[in-house]
């Protein structure tokens, strides 16, 4: 197959998304099934592309001498274009109910949908010139959905996530010039591709520019303490906190720090220096922030927000391992995590859309209600609390898995961060599914305004991430089986 097919589910969106701009349809019915039609088609497209990789990378055309923009489909691409390309078309799905009565769903759905192409295009990246313009491409066309209601909260989120992204920039630009100027090939290479002849003297500047690359990457996955656009972003529009959250933009943040530290400088040559110290501290603390935050917060979405926070750097804690059994952990937490949490999401969106409902201490007996909201919202809670036959589970025990091989003392407080975070967690997802379904003493339900679930739009989403997080919780294999194949290379 020729290697010019990768470009099509990177432009396929991207064009449909500018054409909507262009021609705007009025008509819901007509332009949801346009969207839809254009989502799954590509969809499809990509699943077909990862199970017939093509042989060979394409050149796109170079920036300069040794500076070539490059597509490839490896594991990693396998991966992360994967779970992109399956999310999608129930996330649209779910937007086209929850903006119905919204103003401008042309320009939503329009970048919403570019979106889509733009993740794909840093899943599919070769080198990592090309993932950084595409990285930086995606804090763009997102700008416009958290800015979307215009109120004066989203405009100064939109302000702080713009801010916080531009020092994200700087911070790993250092990096990429930095690696782009002492590698062997600046395509990416399991292992890392540095010319460490070159620098065998200067060790510790190589040390100073991943940590930097680390945290400029780690902006976007919402490391502490450059964390505070993300609970800002929740004022908008919950398809765009779940997108967010959950799918396009933390995970490209996560996925650029795996593909700098396993691709680029190397696992081996980063473990047991004071730089994985430093990075290993800085996931920690990430998480306990986040797991503490999370129970003190009482609005609905920025307490997700805040889980979001700590889960993000659940995966990077196994990232910073620095081993295959770490980069394993990584990666199915990354998978684990957006299905758990694009459902939680999209439960809080469900509530709020039905019952315009902001905060915790609103929900009393909504479970009567809402009863397949808050089922979902229960399923995704015990996943995200790391309880056997859930998904979180599967996930958080490779974590800990990859903490303890090592068996050193950072590793030990690793284990014991993330037993503090599965207590917080399970206080602040179990008080939300506690209020719904048992009430303070004196609820009555007659006294209670009659609220339902949202229709099939939005609950087949649900039902569907619900049934996902059963699967992957008590029949995992598959899943780890494909992941350690991209952890050791095979793929």
């Amino acid at each position: 197959m020729s290697s010019y097919f990768i470009l099509v589910p990177i432009l396929l969106p991207i064009i449909a998304g500018i054409l909507l701009l262009i021609f705007p349809i009025d008509d819901v019915r007509k332009r949801n099934i346009c969207i839809e039609t254009v989502v799954i088609i590509n969809t499809l497209l990509t699943l077909w592309l990862l199970t017939h990789r093509p042989a060979e990378r394409l050149y796109l055309f170079s920036l300069g001498e040794s500076l070539p923009l490059t597509l490839n489909i490896d594991g990693m691409a396998m991966f992360f274009g994967g779970l992109v390309s399956c999310l999608w078309p129930l996330a649209s799905l779910y937007a086209f109910e929850y903006m119905r009565h919204e103003e401008r769903v042309n320009t939503f759905m329009a970048f919403y949908t570019i979106t889509y192409g733009v993740t794909l295009g840093v899943a599919f990246s070769g080198n990592i010139i090309t993932m950084y313009l595409f990285y930086e491409t995606l804090t763009m066309v997102t700008l416009p959905l958290v800015m979307h209601t215009m109120t004066r909260e989203a405009r100064q989120a939109t302000r702080k996530y713009l801010y916080y992204m531009i020092g994200g920039t700087a911070f790993a630009f250092i990096g990429i010039v930095f690696y782009s100027l002492f590698c062997n090939n600046i395509e990416f290479v399991l292992g890392g591709n540095l010319n460490l002849t070159r620098l065998a003297d200067h060790m510790n500047i190589v040390l100073l520019v991943y940590v930097l690359a680390f945290f400029g990457f780690g902006v976007k996955a919402a490391v502490f303490p450059f964390h505070g656009w993300l609970p800002a972003a929740s004022v908008a529009p919950t398809p765009v906190t779940a997108l967010l959250h959950a799918v396009a933009v933390v995970k490209s943040g996560v996925f650029a720090i795996m593909r700098v530290t396993y691709f680029c400088f190397g696992a081996e040559v980063l473990k047991g220096t004071w730089a994985q110290v430093v990075v290993v501290i800085a996931a920690m603390v990430t998480i306990t922030y986040g797991s503490t935050m999370g129970v003190r917060e009482t609005h609905f979405k920025r307490r997700l927000a805040y889980s979001t926070i700590s889960n993000l750097s659940y995966i990077l804690l196994g990232v910073t391992m620095m081993s295959p059994l770490g980069l394993i952990a990584g990666l199915s937490h990354m998978l684990v995590h957006a299905v758990m949490k694009i459902s939680g999401f999209f439960c809080a969106g469900a509530v709020m859309h039905q019952t315009e409902k902001n905060y915790v201490y609103e929900l009393d007996g909504l479970g009567f209600e809402m009863p397949v909201t808050f089922t979902a919202l229960f399923i995704s809670g015990l996943s995200l609390t790391g309880i056997p036959l859930f998904a979180g589970f599967v996930s958080k025990w490779n974590i800990v898995q990859s903490l303890l091989e090592g068996g050193n003392m950072i590793g030990y407080v690793g284990v014991i961060v993330l037993l503090y975070s599965a207590l917080m967690t399970g206080i602040y997802m179990m008080t939300i599914i506690v209020r719904a379904w048992w009430p303070h003493v004196g609820y009555h339900k007659d006294q209670v305004e009659p609220f339902a679930d949202p229709n099939w739009l939005m609950k087949l989403p649900l039902v569907i991430f619900s049934i996902v997080t059963i699967v992957i919780g008590v029949y995992a294999q598959p899943m780890l089986d494909f992941i350690q194949k991209i952890a050791t290379g095979a793929l």
